[in-house]
């Protein structure tokens, strides 16, 4: 008897260590500050419209009018009808006839419920739980195929341009992610270079970002230069697009014999350019993102990368993440001060990376992240 409930012991244990497997206290502690915040503000945003009261028991059934009213409403209309029919059964639980629990000389313990009632109610939103996950399941899969196609269109081996040498990284904050990057080598042997964020997140930008690198490789094969590429993605983005779809971007022609580059920031964060000496240099004069309207006016700029010098390209999740407090940004002092510290690509790479991960600490991405170092041997 006793060997039997060790096992049963043993058993317990092994399914309560794989039940709660991963999890941790920060995550528990996340659900109810800022992930219940999250869905609250989702499930109520179109149910919003009226003055919230200020305090007391009428702002507490407000919040709780406008969450079941949200909840109800996103839910399919079957599955809208069998959540109506969980609760009526748990309120027809509570009216039902008590049951005592306990009782002694001293006290007993009423519980008022029928147990018909209360199985029916737990079962249909045990059944709807069922149904809902088994939804998000499937769109899991088919973000997953939508993530392994995304994964092909970005480089995974860069060219070999001699005297140049790369490091660079790519990071989504969803399963498909809207940043883009590519270093494309010209049969002219120049080399063209481009870094973009697509406006939103997931697979709407995800879609947009296809279309940024099928259109860009389509306009490389008839003009390479900066102003008729960066055209071209933004005639294809506002017939494709809508108002909301926009795309930051920052091009650049180089031709690696002579570090000459012509260059196009369209909205985009200023790349970073490390002199040998040590100074640094902001890439670009401004501008509106691809997409906002056609034609669209475009500053073009020139530069020459120096033996000794390093180009940083990256987005906007980079400097603008927040800490864990969510209150303090990375800033751009952050990635100017990693870039001083100098090394190899890499090296550079991998300090600005240290010192973000340092910076956010646990907090999951928020935005998409894209790291791109570029370094030219000295002669």
């Amino acid at each position: 008897m006793k060997r039997r409930a060790k096992g049963t012991l043993y058993r317990l244990q092994g399914f309560f260590s794989d039940y709660t497997a991963g999890l941790e206290s920060r995550d528990v502690k996340r659900l109810f500050e800022r992930d219940a915040a999250r869905a609250y503000a989702v499930l109520t945003r179109d149910h919003s419209q009226e003055a919230e009261p200020e305090k007391g028991l009428r702002r507490f059934f407000f919040r709780a009018k406008l969450a079941f009213l949200g909840l109800s409403y996103k839910l399919s209309p079957p599955r809208r009808m069998l959540f109506g029919v969980s609760l009526v059964a748990f309120v027809l639980g509570l009216l039902s006839d008590p049951h005592t629990l306990y009782r002694s000389k001293e006290f007993r313990v009423v519980v008022q419920f029928s147990p018909f009632w209360f199985a029916v109610s737990v079962g249909c939103l045990v059944f709807l739980l069922a149904l809902e996950l088994v939804d998000r399941v499937r769109v899991r899969d088919e973000l997953e195929v939508a993530r392994e196609l995304q994964s092909e269109l970005l480089p995974h081996d860069l060219p070999a341009v001699p005297g140049y040498l790369f490091a660079h990284s790519y990071r989504t904050a969803n399963e498909v992610g809207g940043d883009f990057y590519d270093l494309i080598g010209l049969p002219d042997g120049r080399l063209a270079m481009v870094v973009a964020d697509a406006s939103g997140h997931g697979m709407a930008a995800g879609l947009v970002m296809a279309i940024a690198n099928a259109t860009l490789r389509t306009a490389l094969d008839l003009d390479p230069s900066p102003e008729p590429a960066m055209a071209m993605l933004n005639r294809t983005l506002c017939r494709t697009g809508t108002t909301r779809t926009f795309m930051s971007a920052f091009y650049g022609l180089l031709t690696p014999e002579t570090g000459e580059m012509e260059f196009v920031c369209a909205g985009h964060p200023y790349p970073l350019l490390r002199r040998a000496g040590g100074q640094t240099e902001e890439l670009g004069s401004g501008g509106y993102p691809l997409g906002l309207r056609d034609p669209l006016p475009m500053s073009r700029g020139t530069v020459t990368v120096e033996p000794g010098d390093q180009l940083l390209l990256y987005t906007d999740g980079l400097p603008e993440a927040l800490d864990a407090q969510g209150k303090t940004a990375f800033g751009y002092e952050r990635i100017q001060a990693a870039l001083q510290l100098g090394g190899s690509p890499q090296q550079v790479h991998d300090n600005i990376l240290h010192s973000f991960d340092t910076h956010a600490g646990d907090e999951p991405l928020r935005d998409d992240l894209t790291l791109l170092v570029i370094a030219r041997g000295g002669d």
